[in-house]
C-alpha cells in the first residue's frame, strides 16, 4: 500500500507569519495536532506540532517568541509513492506522530500515526467479522506450512496472518479467519503437535 492512498490531501497549512495563537486555534477547529508551514508558493518550510505551540504560547504572549522561532525546519518527510512501511518506520524510530508528504519539493499531503493505524486495522481485517486461531510455531518455514495446510483442509478461509516473536526461535502466529467453528481445527492442530494458545469463533 502506497502513502498516497492514505495521506490527507490538501492539508490545512500556515506560514511563518501566522501567530502561535492562530495556529492553536486552527488545530482546535480542525481537531489536528500538526501543521505544515509553507511559503507563498506552497513549498514546505517547516512543521509545527501541538506540543511545540503549547511550549511557545506563554513566551509569545510576552513578545519574546514567534512561530518562526519554534518551527521545525527539517522535519522527517516521505514521498507519496513510498510504501506505508517507510512512514511507519519513521514514526516508530523517531517517536513522531506524523509528517509531511513531499513530491518534488512540493507539499502534497500529511500522513499521521492515526492513518497508519487505520491501514493496519484494514490489512489485518480486525473490524471484519472473523474467527481467530493463535498457534505457537518454530521459526523454520515447515511448521507454518503445516498449520496453513491444516486450516485450508478444514475449509476455513484465511483473512490475514500476523506474528509475534518468542524466545528460542519461536513465534506466535495469529490466523484471522472468516467466521467459522474453530474446535475441529484446534483439535487437528493439537494432534499434529502444535500448541494452540487461543481459538475464537
Amino acid at each position: 500500500m502506497k502513502i498516497h492512498s492514505l495521506m490527507v490531501t490538501d492539508p490545512i497549512t500556515i506560514t511563518e507569519e501566522t501567530s502561535i495563537q492562530k495556529a492553536l486555534a486552527l488545530m482546535k477547529e480542525y481537531r489536528i495536532r500538526h501543521l505544515p508551514v509553507v511559503d507563498r508558493k506552497k513549498r514546505l518550510t517547516g512543521w509545527i506540532t501541538l506540543s511545540d505551540l503549547k511550549q511557545g504560547l506563554i513566551p509569545s504572549m510576552l513578545g519574546d517568541v514567534s512561530l518562526g522561532d519554534i518551527v521545525n525546519r527539517d522535519p522527517y518527510t516521505v514521498s507519496p509513492d513510498e510504501d506505508i512501511e517507510a512512514a511507519a518506520r519513521l514514526v516508530c524510530r523517531h517517536k513522531i506522530s506524523g509528517m509531511p508528504v513531499i513530491n518534488n519539493g512540493e507539499l502534497v499531503g500529511v500522513i499521521t500515526e492515526t492513518d497508519l493505524f487505520r491501514a493496519f486495522i484494514d490489512m489485518m481485517g480486525i473490524l471484519t467479522a472473523s474467527s481467530r486461531i493463535d498457534v505457537v510455531v518454530d521459526e523454520s518455514p515447515a511448521p507454518l506450512r503445516k498449520v496453513l495446510q491444516v486450516i485450508q483442509e478444514s475449509g476455513a478461509d484465511i483473512i490475514s496472518i500476523g506474528h509475534t516473536p518468542l524466545p528460542e526461535e519461536r513465534r506466535v502466529c495469529y490466523f484471522r479467519l472468516r467466521p467459522c467453528k474453530t474446535a475441529s481445527i484446534t483439535q487437528r492442530l493439537n494432534e499434529e503437535g502444535f500448541e494452540v494458545i487461543a481459538a475464537i469463533d
